[in-house]
């Protein structure tokens, strides 16, 4: 007879085996997805999932909650202690995001509370992995931080989702494909403009910054 503790362990194990097919099942097909599918994708029965999770829309919050978590944890590898050695491992194993990948493009394509959220969130976290880099001394500092971090956020997932609309369209698409074709076509260009920069003087910042400061002035919001 098994022991509680392994009983718990096992309950454990088998909640992360259906949030994981259900992250992977909504990315790829769908949040229409039958709980039946995700539990067949997971090798359980649909009680089971009701059973660990409540309802398919407390399952949907389980994964967003989840999927926000690793985005998270996976920017602070990137740039992490092992600093570019680790950015380099983790482009040379981009495939490995691709369940993820579909899960954030397919939540923010269907839009809605949940996309707004989750949106939130990442911003969020990029603006706090931002503060620790610069108090670190990798990036320099911001006149707008959460604004950059929204910035980058929205660019990042932007063109991801261009990419998809573009040259992924239909119901069921291949995220390994879509993500090594992104860090293709987008990884030089976005960390030659993060480490150089592009403009070769501040003659357009110089002037938006006073265009702020006399808007400010005249009670404008600009």
């Amino acid at each position: 007879m098994r022991s509680r503790k392994s009983a718990a362990e096992s309950d454990l194990t088998t909640r992360a085996r259906i949030r994981d097919a259900a992250v992977a099942c909504f990315g790829r097909h769908g949040f229409d997805v039958p709980v039946r599918t995700i539990a067949e994708h997971a090798g359980v029965s649909p009680g089971l999932v009701i059973h660990h999770f409540g309802s398919k829309p407390d399952l949907r919050r389980a994964c967003d909650e989840h999927v926000a978590g690793r985005i998270a944890e996976l920017t602070d590898e990137g740039m992490g202690d092992g600093g570019a050695q680790t950015f380099l491992h983790q482009l040379a194993t981009v495939e490995r995001y691709a369940t993820l990948t579909g899960y954030v493009v397919r939540t923010l394509r269907d839009g809605g509370s949940l996309a707004v959220a989750l949106y939130a969130r990442m911003v969020d976290d990029v603006t706090d992995f931002f503060a620790r880099s610069e108090a670190a001394g990798m990036i320099r500092p911001s006149r707008d931080p959460e604004g950059r971090a929204r910035w980058a956020v929205a660019s990042a997932v932007g063109s991801l989702l261009l990419l998809v609309a573009l040259r992924h369209p239909g119901a069921d698409v291949d995220y390994t494909r879509v993500i090594a074709e992104w860090a293709a076509q987008f990884t030089l260009p976005t960390l030659e403009l993060y480490t150089e920069g592009l403009f070769t003087d501040s003659a357009i910042l110089d002037d938006y910054l006073r265009h702020l400061g006399a808007a400010a002035a005249d009670g404008d919001p600009a």
